[in-house]
């Protein structure tokens, strides 16, 4: 039996309910989420960037970190605590734009582990600036 599918609005609720103030100080929306794959985006914004208007990298493994998460819930069709075990982030270029746009893919997913991965890109250019990769207990 599927496990019935979640919405970009469940997600949302998700933050609120169970991510920490600072985390929803990034005001990430998630956009979409499917059982393979979590969309969400954040604005530039002058309270997340550094000098030169970058985002700092600590808002980009946040915003990962957090996607990926959600990704989780998505494949499991509900909000399941995960801890992080293991993360990694190469950035590629600066973050500069409108948005930043993460698209987390679950890679497999079973009763107490989860790999995942995801790509943040910049909006309007398209440009990618970073990759994560994440592994989550489930518990």
């Amino acid at each position: 039996m599927t496990a019935p599918a979640l919405t970009a609005d469940d997600l949302n609720r998700f933050l609120t309910e169970h991510f920490a103030d600072w985390v929803r100080d990034l005001a990430l929306d998630v956009t979409e989420v499917t059982e393979s794959h979590t969309i969400s985006r954040m604005p530039n914004s002058d309270r997340l960037a550094r000098v030169g208007g970058i985002i700092s990298g600590q808002a980009l493994m946040t915003m990962a970190d957090t996607t990926m998460v959600l990704a989780t819930a998505g494949f499991f069709g509900s909000f399941r605590p995960v801890a992080t075990t293991n993360f990694t982030c190469q950035f590629l270029r600066p973050g500069v734009g409108d948005w930043i746009v993460c698209r987390a893919d679950i890679v497999r997913a079973g009763k107490s582990m989860a790999f995942v991965e995801a790509e943040m890109v910049a909006e309007p250019s398209g440009k990618a600036v970073a990759r994560a990769q994440a592994t989550f207990y489930v518990v």
